[in-house]
């Protein structure tokens, strides 16, 4: 075996493989995991972006780092770097028209089942945009969070059809408030987006082993598919 390069001991076994399939060792003197003659790999443009494309995909952490050849810990750190950066706010232009929104709860966690983190969400049922996003509890406190996250046009001029949980009512005005069942379809289209939220954001499935872990990166992951959506919408 490979002697340490930390603390030059012999005390060293195998460790299992690293993402390219190299031999890794351990120390058990140190406890440092090496591999011998290491290079240090760049990561080109071209798999930074097939990575961006694959964070928009059903896909674990792990399967990714698999699948474009990097190491688990590079993508982590990569991944952290990028949802810091995805603006928590929608961009919506002026809109000279009627304007008529849908508002939902999506159910989500952190780290634990305990740890809900509700994903509220604002449609704009004509153009499918969304519009209005706040992550956190399920209370009054959040719907007025959803309700402040909208564009002024929206807050202005809106008519908003929601569920009837009782937040709603207590926050938005009544004369644009409209409090419906499911069966109405008032509530379809946004209804149907958190649907392709879980199918496409893996940290959302209900049976996941791709949960969060981190609070940041959970709202980084859901803003950043937000982003990309609404940006489909207009090719």
């Amino acid at each position: 075996m490979p002697a340490c390069p930390m603390c030059t001991s012999s005390q060293t076994v195998k460790n299992g493989r690293i993402h390219n399939g190299k031999q890794r060792f351990k120390c058990h003197n140190c406890g440092r995991q090496f591999v011998e003659q290491p290079t240090k790999k760049v990561i080109d443009s071209a798999t930074r972006e097939l990575i961006d494309r694959l964070l928009l995909e059903r896909i674990s952490l792990a399967g990714i780092a698999r699948f474009a050849q990097v190491s688990e810990q590079w993508l982590q750190n990569y991944v952290n770097q990028k949802y810091a950066q995805v603006p928590r706010s929608v961009p919506v232009a002026a809109k000279k028209r009627r304007l008529t929104i849908q508002c939902d709860e999506l159910w989500s966690f952190v780290d634990n089942k305990g740890n809900k983190q509700w994903v509220w969400l604002a449609l704009d049922a004509d153009t499918r945009e969304i519009v209005g996003v706040y992550i956190g509890a399920r209370d009054e406190g959040a719907a007025r969070n959803l309700w402040q996250s909208l564009p002024p046009v929206y807050r202005q001029c809106a008519v908003a059809y929601t569920d009837v949980w009782a937040a709603y009512g207590t926050v938005l005005p009544s004369k644009c408030h409209r409090a419906v069942g499911k069966e109405t379809g008032k509530t379809s289209y946004v209804e149907r987006f958190n649907n392709t939220l879980r199918q496409r954001v893996s940290r959302l499935v209900r049976k996941t082993l791709s949960f969060s872990k981190s609070l940041e990166n959970h709202i980084g992951a859901i803003w950043y598919f937000i982003h990309y959506y609404n940006a489909s919408l207009l090719v």
